[in-house]
């Protein structure tokens, strides 16, 4: 500790603080200017400026050490002419004259020059200002920069490559002046900027904006604190709103994401909530037209209610099935669970996780007796780690605020190995790329296993004391050389062991992975396998290290957590549970089939089988999101009867014979749960459109009608009633993620009562299920591999721009202005021998459907491999993918399949 005086005052601060933190700790007041906490500390303003006794010039506070014994004193007059010339003269360059001037400004109001220079006491420039205008760059459709306006104070800079980690902006010199190099003019499609704004939010005038914030003041709005709907990330965002519409987003500092935002989150979070093409009345197919017609609610229910119980009378409660909506809340999926199983009487009842992240689920649950994120992502990203091992996972677009975090653990020292079939983003910044074939994983992680069992680099302590199986495992991989595992991967022999070296020996190592690894025929064998390599080293229950899917959606996680699931009720207790099903049945009233029902993939199945009759849909779009497209309308079509609750009216339901229209996340209050499992509050913003209801609402009136007594319950008496059934939530309730205490943090479950912290590690000193059990999974091919006539092998994925199937993103025409349509990354060798043109338009063909999209020719993808992203109606890629299903969990496999192209 040192000790210093602050205008007199003593003050005892840790070694390496500044000034201004020193002050800050005693109570005293440096205004500042250009200095913003972890982003800039450059000193250029000299408003934070102080004087210290035996120094002969002034110092700036911000970014001065203390020293033991120091003076310091903050308002001398010396000091107090000093900040007012710095003032003055910021004022000068700020470009203030008759046509540019505070009142037309975007940030009149919410300016930090006007607030210090008020403090400070300037209202003058020094010098007059310069007479000729520099032009405006806003080429950009979110952000524009006015030079004019610029006090050359370079926080926008620190933002972008301390906080965002993208290194875009660039403060330069010309001549003997500072100028900023902003993005933003006509080019700025050629720049690597993301548009995730964090610029404009450091800002301290209006020379860097979001366009939309010339559209208020900030006295004229209202702030709500709630989580983004996008990916499982869980930023924590505010929702401003003027006269009852959203006007913008500001970031807020949450634990996951502390401060940032992506594009999506800051740009594409709430223009989809106020769109004119949201549902806002019932809707029901008429006999007579066969369209989609009005109708009343009591009109749409009644039918719903009747021709439900009349299939479970027919054929029987296993006719029927719903699946749930993984981006809706905690509070609306427990309630959509509960309707299967309490009025349907049925356990068919899923989420998409069946299509993305049920292997997690299950293979985490198998080997570590939890199905979920082990560490936070702060903690796996923290300036301790020491290597990240990133397989299957493209976090700067499908995870963008994880993906800065990750940025700035390599950029801090941290090694990192991308094991991925794409040249992505992170892999320019990798010691270590290991580009494996498609459908390779479990052949890869044996390999990496051999190698540390080979050269004595696993923790035998850990393995004798927390594991089981080990022999065994040990045995199944002897074969796994790095030769053989080189010829099925196609990577270099040397990189596998030299990864696995790196892995091994370092500290604190995180496995993070994602959809690369879950989404084929052997999902949940890859999932196993990425806990075999942290369990042979023992990296598991520590810090900075365990098994890390990021996963999909805002409320992925909570839709399994939630019992959105065929064989789990909330909290992943088992239906085949005596004991289990006692308790829920007591709670419910109903007797609980013991029997799991169908998974989701398998449901369409079982309607052209016609053993389903009657479907539940929940805010999904299976006939853009699930593989072989065909096939899920047929299955739909061989339905008796559809019911879709969405915002729009979805590719899927146009086929339903009833629409009801639900509510947004930001006309609702409730939870959602991001991929650390940190349950975080979503709150009510706007009013819904029309005659939209809660979905909460829509449950329990169809429960009722269908003869099961649900009582009307807020969303806070919801998860109420989940925590008195579920011992890993037992400890949450709105009011307490309301309280100072939680505010703003969340709750990780476990959380198992009142008074607990919550669990931001997993399996410290014992794993869930007592021991991490060793997977013996070996290597199988991927389901349909290319062959002479379907010769490239096409896996898919997304982009940073939008999200899924654009129900949402598509809504914000900024966003389609960067992205709009579908496209397919050839190789460049593919590409020549197939006389194929970069942007040149081509057709894509698998034995299950073609499209037309354009060719986007490089070497991001190996010879022989091609890539889309999933996103666009115009060119979907699930026409073409397999339905071939993962033994396990039956997730399908988006990301191997056998295609061929030609010129369109």
């Amino acid at each position: 500790m040192i000790t210093l005086t602050v205008d007199g005052s003593p003050v005892s601060v840790p070694a390496g603080t500044t000034i201004l933190g020193a002050a800050r700790r005693a109570g005293v007041r440096i205004p500042t200017l250009c200095f913003l906490k972890g982003v800039s500390d450059v000193g250029s303003c000299r408003v934070c400026s102080v004087e210290v006794a035996g120094r002969p010039g002034l110092v700036t506070a911000c970014n001065t050490p203390v020293e033991q014994g120091m003076q310091v004193s903050t308002g001398t007059q010396r000091v107090v002419d000093a900040r007012r010339a710095a003032l003055g003269l910021t004022l000068s360059a700020h470009g203030l004259n008759s046509t540019n001037f505070c009142f037309s400004c975007a940030r009149n109001g919410s300016c930090e020059l006007q607030d210090v220079c008020r403090e400070v006491g300037v209202t003058e420039p020094l010098l007059p200002a310069e007479p000729k205008r520099k032009p405006v760059l806003d080429g950009n459709p979110f952000l524009a920069y006015d030079p004019n306006l610029c006090i050359l104070c370079q926080r926008c800079v620190g933002a972008c490559n301390s906080f965002a980690r993208n290194h875009t902006l660039k403060a330069a010199k010309r001549g003997l002046r500072t100028t900023i190099e902003a993005p933003f003019g006509p080019d700025w499609k050629a720049t690597s900027c993301e548009s995730c704004g964090c610029c404009a939010a450091a800002c301290p005038t209006g020379a860097l904006t979001l366009k939309r914030r010339r559209e208020y003041r900030s006295w004229e709005v209202r702030k709500t604190l709630t989580t983004c709907p996008h990916c499982a990330v869980g930023c924590q965002l505010n929702l401003v709103v003027r006269d009852g519409r959203i006007v913008d987003t500001e970031p807020a500092f949450g634990p996951a994401n502390r401060g940032r935002l992506c594009v999506k989150g800051r740009s594409g979070s709430f223009d989809f909530v106020q769109s004119p093409e949201r549902l806002t009345t019932p809707l029901v197919r008429s006999s007579e037209t066969g369209q989609l017609e009005p109708a009343t609610w009591d009109e749409a229910l009644d039918l719903v209610a009747r021709r439900f119980s009349e299939i479970k009378r027919d054929f029987g409660p296993d006719a029927l099935a719903a699946f749930a909506c993984s981006r809706s809340t905690n509070e609306d999926v427990y309630l959509l669970q509960k309707m299967a199983r309490c009025a349907f009487g049925t356990n068919n009842v899923d989420n998409c996780a069946r299509v993305c992240h049920g292997p997690s689920v299950a293979g985490l649950a198998a080997t570590l007796g939890s199905g979920a994120m082990t560490n936070p992502i702060a903690d796996i990203t923290s300036p301790d780690v020491d290597v990240i091992m990133l397989v299957g996972s493209n976090p700067e677009e499908a995870h963008p605020v994880a993906g800065m975090q990750i940025r700035a653990a390599v950029e801090r020292g941290a090694k990192l190995i991308v094991v991925d079939p794409r040249d992505i983003g992170l892999a320019a910044q990798a010691d270590l790329h290991l580009k494996l074939r498609p459908g390779t994983n479990v052949a890869f992680s044996n390999g990496m296993c051999h190698v540390m069992i080979e050269e004595g680099l696993l923790d035998r302590e850990f393995i004798d004391s927390r594991t089981e199986g080990f022999e065994e495992f040990a045995a199944m991989v002897a074969d796994y050389t790095p030769e053989r595992v080189a010829e099925i991967c196609r990577i270099s022999a040397d990189d596998l062991r030299a990864a696995a070296r790196l892995y091994a020996t370092a500290r604190q190592a995180p496995i993070i992975y994602c959809l690369g690894v879950t989404e084929h025929s052997t999902g949940t064998e890859g999932v196993m396998s990425m806990s075999n390599m942290a369990l042979t080293c023992g990296k598991l229950g520590r810090p900075g290290c365990g098994v890390n899917p990021l996963r999909g959606q805002n409320n992925v996680q909570g839709a399994c957590d939630m019992g959105a699931t065929p064989a789990d009720l909330p909290g992943y207790q088992k239906v085949a549970d005596p004991e289990v099903r006692a308790k829920f049945e007591a709670a419910w009233g109903v007797k609980i089939k013991p029997e799991p029902g169908l998974f989701a993939t398998q449901v369409f199945h079982a309607a052209v089988e016609g053993t389903v009759r009657g479907l539940f849909i929940f805010g999904e779009d299976q006939v853009r999101t699930d593989p072989d497209i065909s096939h899920v309308i047929r299955g739909i079509e061989a339905l008796d009867f559809l019911v879709v609750d969405d915002l729009f009216l979805t590719e899927t339901a146009a086929y339903a014979d009833v629409v009801l229209p639900g509510i947004s996340y930001a006309e609702k209050e409730g939870t959602f749960t991001n991929t650390e499992r940190r349950v975080q509050r979503v709150r009510r913003a706007v009013a819904s459109p029309g005659d939209a209801r809660p979905d909460t609402w829509i449950f329990a009136e169809i429960m009722r009608r269908m003869g099961y007594a649900q009582p009307d319950l807020t969303p806070a008496e919801i998860m109420d009633e989940i925590a008195s059934l579920t011992p890993s939530f037992a400890g949450i309730s709105h009011a307490r993620l309301d309280s100072p205490e939680v505010a703003g943090r969340g709750l990780q479950w476990p959380c198992t009562g009142p008074d607990h912290p919550g669990t931001p590690i997993m399996h410290v000193g014992k794993f869930t299920r007592g021991r991490g059990a060793f997977s013996t999974a070996t290597y199988k091919p991927a389901a349909e591999l290319p062959d002479a006539e379907y010769p490239l092998m096409l896996t898919t994925g997304r982009i940073l721009y939008h999200y899924n199937a654009c129900a949402m993103t598509s809504r914000t025409d900024g966003l389609n202005e960067i992205v709009s349509s579908s496209f397919v990354e050839v190789n460049a060798a593919d590409a020549a021998s197939l006389g194929i043109d970069d942007g040149g338009r081509v057709r894509v063909e698998s034995r299950r459907g073609s499209i037309v999209t354009t060719a986007r020719v490089s070497g991001k993808t190996n010879p022989g491999e091609a890539w889309m992203p999933f996103h666009f109606q115009d060119g979907n890629a699930n026409w073409l993918t397999i339905d071939s299903l993962d033994s396990i969990c039956a997730c399908p496999e988006y990301k191997v399949c056998a295609v061929r192209l030609s010129k369109a």
